[in-house]
């Protein structure tokens, strides 16, 4: 098949050289599925995630990069269990969304784009912020008016123009959609070529593993980014010959904003009624996933599932790690909380090769892990 974008709901497909980030009544799009690559096609001299750029659906000479991926991927026990935890905060930016901002922004410098509108309450809009810095892209960065100024202090380091957006969220997700006519929208959220910077964890963790998939890949999960990421990734190494079965993706989220999880749970392809409220996990907090569909479909082709946590838990979670040296932003957390949760249901055993996918770091949730601790700033 021709690399094309697809519109994975009506099958509809579009030229992969005009740039877009939606189909027709802005349908979410994925790209029609690539062949993956075999170990042999890895480059070993690059020290980066464009070791993997045969992988990508573009040839990009000159990426834009600072080094992101190939994270350590350290070995921990937790809840009587061994199990690997992916450091995905070890990244520029210090969050994994620097794998997708990183192929996003260089494929679509390679199409001719200059300027670019992201909308993001944290660590999207640094990602995109810092590698539209880094590759001579202006980039424009909608926030909603609450956003912690310890969070749009980084994309404006980064030069970016910041536009405080009164109201909910979503309310900053709309204006950003109303803006879209005027500066291509390079969403984190909705633009497929973040999903194959995303993939390359996947790849990564292939290798780290001896070129053999895990068993286990728990995932913190808002509008699922990686999720997908890691379906695409691995479903090409399957492709490829490379691995014999893709590993079973299990979905983090919290009780109190868990669209995916509670669908899921609800053996609904739909959404079902479920809370909106504050979370420590707020990097999760995504009341109306876009791609919700396609999301509940890789949990469920993989095996895997979702956990719903409480905001006890998640806290746990967090010092827990924390006192094994582990510091990872709350949102991160869930993963070895659902870890547990995951054990005690004999989901999953403990002889499996697990991965918990740690997504930030703890440097960018200091408030939250200090009242956890009983500490005011």
């Amino acid at each position: 098949m021709t690399l094309a974008y697809l519109d994975p709901r009506s099958g509809e497909t579009f030229p992969i050289d005009t740039p877009r980030w939606c189909g027709p009544g802005q349908a979410p799009l994925l790209l029609t599925p690539l062949p993956g690559i075999t170990r042999d096609q890895i480059d070993p001299a690059t020290r980066s995630l464009w070791r993997y750029r045969a992988a990508l659906p573009m040839g990009v000479p000159s990426p834009i990069t600072m080094g992101e991926g190939c994270t350590p991927l350290v070995t921990r026990r937790l809840h009587g269990a061994d199990v690997r935890l992916k450091c995905e905060w070890f990244m520029p930016t210090g969050s994994f969304k620097d794998r997708g901002a990183s192929v996003m922004l260089s494929l679509l410098r390679q199409q001719g784009i200059t300027d670019v509108l992201e909308d993001s309450s944290g660590n999207g809009g640094a990602a995109v912020a810092a590698y539209a810095a880094a590759g001579g892209l202006r980039a424009t960065i909608m926030a909603p008016a609450s956003t912690s100024p310890a969070k749009t202090v980084q994309m404006r380091a980064h030069g970016a123009a910041v536009e405080l957006i009164p109201g909910t969220r979503q309310d900053t997700a709309d204006a950003a959609v109303a803006r879209s006519s005027q500066v291509f929208y390079a969403s984190h959220n909705w633009h497929p070529f973040f999903l194959h910077g995303t993939k390359t964890l996947a790849y990564e963790l292939w290798e780290d593993l001896g070129f053999r998939a895990p068993d286990n890949v728990i995932v913190p999960c808002g509008a699922g980014s990686n999720v997908l990421g890691c379906e695409i990734g691995f479903s090409e190494l399957l492709r490829a010959g490379e691995i014999d079965a893709p590993p079973r993706i299990f979905a983090a989220q919290p009780a109190n904003c868990g669209p995916i999880a509670a669908a899921f749970l609800a053996g609904s392809e739909h959404p079902v009624p479920s809370p909106v409220r504050p979370t420590i996990a707020e990097g999760t907090a995504i009341a109306a996933p876009i791609r919700l569909s396609e999301v509940l479909g890789a949990l469920r082709e993989t095996g895997g599932g979702a956990v719903m946590l409480t905001e006890e838990e998640i806290g746990t979670a967090t010092l827990d790690l924390a006192r094994s040296g582990i510091y990872v932003e709350p949102t991160s957390a869930q993963a070895a909380a659902a870890f547990g949760k995951l054990l005690a249901s004999g989901a999953i055993t403990p002889e499996q090769t697990t991965v918990l996918v740690l997504t930030g770091t703890g440097l960018k949730a200091t408030p939250r892990i200090a009242e956890l601790l009983g500490i005011t700033l």
